[in-house]
């Protein structure tokens, strides 16, 4: 099991009330297969897990599993709870329905103090889909949580018959070549910092999970190509797009403003969940001005 190609952190889609809105799954995938992603990460930060009950969480998974049944896009579940009961219920579900993949963040509330008592919680989590390959997903700047990803993968190689690695979204680029390598290359750690992608790429990722990959994904297939026929030049310029793009779309707020794209694009996900903040009409105008003025839908038109 390797995630390779770009996985995207796919937006639970909401309607005017800000109830869930599965309709809106079918737009989203044709979106993610029009702009050649690999695979789509259900439930997770873009996703707003947190701000979603675990039936809703069901129902979402169930719903992308039922639209991709078939094709070429790899579903990725994303379990990871405050609540070990509810993330063994996600992993359990998930499995049932027919993830590919299972990951769980670490709990942000009461955290884990070391590697021992994360490595004992993931544990827990991976045992309810013991069929499904299991991965960490490392966000130390949302969890709190900043512990040794290469302790971890050493410990749960060794206690978690279906561990299979990291959705590494973590700017310490020593450590990610440390767990590339751990054990002869033996995990599979998909990076997840969307404006890092070339650097990570420039040291062998072969996979990445992220949000832009949802309506920027043309960006990041056009610089793994440079990369892959040793135009670099053109690979750094394509990075450099990414950055502009997420800079600009982080001053306005990242999640509505990333949001407002998808609807742009064809693809409406509604507005986010309080506390994160829908856009006024006036930031709307100004996000739309300032993505034209940089280009970004010629970057992302698909021929």
């Amino acid at each position: 099991m390797r995630l390779a190609g770009l996985i995207a952190a796919v937006h639970s889609p909401f309607d005017d009330s800000g109830e869930l809105q599965l309709a809106a799954v079918e737009g989203q995938a044709e979106l993610m297969v029009a702009q050649g992603v690999a695979g789509v990460f259900i439930c997770g930060s873009t996703g707003e897990s947190h701000s979603l009950n675990v039936g809703e969480r069901q129902q979402l998974s169930e719903r992308w599993l039922q639209v991709l049944r078939g094709g070429s896009v790899m579903p990725v579940v994303h379990v990871g709870s405050n609540c070990l009961r509810d993330s063994r219920e996600l992993a359990s579900h998930a499995e049932k329905i027919g993830a590919v993949a299972i990951a769980t963040q670490a709990p942000s509330y009461f955290r884990p103090r070391s590697v021992v008592e994360l490595c004992d919680w993931c544990e827990q989590v991976a045992a309810a889909a013991p069929q499904t390959p299991f991965y960490f997903y490392d966000i130390p700047v949302m969890t709190g949580v900043n512990l040794s990803m290469p302790d971890l993968l050493q410990r749960a190689g060794e206690r978690i018959p279906n561990f299979r690695g990291l959705k590494f979204t973590n700017q310490d680029l020593m450590s990610f070549q440390i767990c590339q390598r751990l054990d002869g290359g033996r995990y599979d750690i998909a990076f997840g910092v969307d404006e890092m992608l070339l650097a990570a790429a420039c040291l062998g990722a072969t996979g990445a999970v992220g949000s832009s990959y949802n309506f920027a994904a043309p960006i990041y297939l056009r610089l793994l190509a440079a990369l892959q026929r040793g135009a670099l030049e053109a690979a750094r310029e394509e990075q450099y797009r990414s950055v502009q793009l997420i800079r600009l779309l982080a001053s306005f707020g990242y999640m509505g403003a990333a949001r407002m794209v998808m609807g742009w694009l064809g693809a409406p996900v509604g507005a986010p969940r309080l506390p994160n903040v829908r856009l006024t009409a006036e930031a709307s105008v100004a996000l739309r001005k300032g993505l034209e003025d940089l280009g970004f839908f010629d970057w992302v038109r698909v021929t």
